[in-house]
C-alpha cells in the first residue's frame, strides 16, 4: 500500500500521478481565486 493511500484520500488509485495533479491543480485554484478576491477586497480595483 502507498503512503498516499493512508492519508485523507483513502480510495484505490490516489497515489496515481493524474490524481496526483488534480488534486494540487484544485489546491492551487483555490489559492489563486482567494488571492485575487483578497486583492480586490483590499484595493478595490
Amino acid at each position: 500500500m502507498s503512503d498516499l493511500d493512508r492519508g485523507i484520500m483513502k480510495f484505490k488509485g490516489a497515489d496515481k500521478p493524474t490524481m496526483v495533479a488534480a488534486s494540487a491543480l484544485i489546491v492551487f485554484a483555490g489559492i489563486t481565486i482567494l488571492i485575487v478576491w483578497a486583492l480586490k477586497s483590499a484595493y478595490a480595483i
